[in-house]
C-alpha cells in the first residue's frame, strides 16, 4: 500500500491539540511543533510523541529564516531542538521552515544539526481560512508519496482530518508520519 504523510504546523494548541489527536484514531503522523508554543504546552508535547506521532522542529518564534542574520537562525533552531529533546527524550531529525521559507544557507545549517528539511507536496490552506470541505478537497489531490500540509488550532482541520483519513483509505492510500 503506497503512504502518504500527514503534517501538522504550529502547536500544540491546548484548545485543539487533544481533539486532533483524537481524530487521528491512532494514525500516526508528523507534527512541526513551534517552540514557544511547545514551551508553553510540555504536556501536549508530551502526548503527542507517547501517541507515537513523529515530532519535527518548527524554529521557536515562527520567522521567515531567510531574512535573519545566521546567529539568529541558529538560535531558531537550536533552541527548539533542545526543548523537544529535553521533553521526548528524542532529539527531532525533522525540520520544517515557517512559511517555508528557506534557502541553501538554511540548508547548510539544517545539515550542521542533523536535520532533514521536509516541505510539502499539497498546501491545504487551512492557515488561510478554508471550511473543511475545501481542506477534505485539497488532500483529495495527494499523490502516493506525498505530503499534506496542515496546522494546528484551526477548528476546520479537525473537522476535515477524520474525512481525510477515509479518503485516504478508499484510495488505497496508507497515511503517516513522514520518514526521516
Amino acid at each position: 500500500m503506497d503512504t502518504v504523510a500527514l503534517t501538522f504546523d504550529d502547536g500544540p494548541y491546548p484548545e485543539t491539540t487533544p481533539a486532533l489527536l483524537s481524530a487521528l484514531e491512532g494514525t500516526r503522523a508528523t507534527f512541526f511543533l513551534w517552540g514557544e508554543h511547545a514551551a508553553a504546552h510540555p504536556d501536549l508535547v508530551r502526548a503527542i510523541a507517547a501517541a507515537g506521532h513523529a515530532i519535527g522542529n518548527h524554529t521557536w518564534t515562527h520567522p521567515h529564516l531567510t531574512t535573519l542574520p545566521e546567529a539568529a537562525r541558529d538560535q531558531e533552531i537550536r533552541r527548539t531542538q533542545d526543548l523537544l529533546t529535553r521533553l521526548t527524550g528524542l532529539r527531532p531529525v525533522l525540520f520544517r521552515p515557517p512559511y517555508g521559507d528557506t534557502d541553501a544557507s538554511v540548508g547548510r545549517l539544517l545539515a550542521a544539526h542533523g536535520l532533514t528539511e521536509v516541505l510539502w507536496s499539497v498546501d491545504t490552506r487551512d492557515w488561510a481560512g478554508c471550511s473543511a470541505d475545501e481542506i477534505v478537497a485539497a488532500a483529495r489531490k495527494v499523490q502516493p508519496g506525498g505530503v499534506v500540509l496542515m496546522h494546528e488550532g484551526r477548528p476546520a482541520t479537525l473537522d476535515a482530518v477524520p474525512r481525510i483519513l477515509a479518503a485516504l483509505t478508499v484510495r488505497g492510500l496508507r497515511p503517516g508520519p513522514v520518514r526521516g
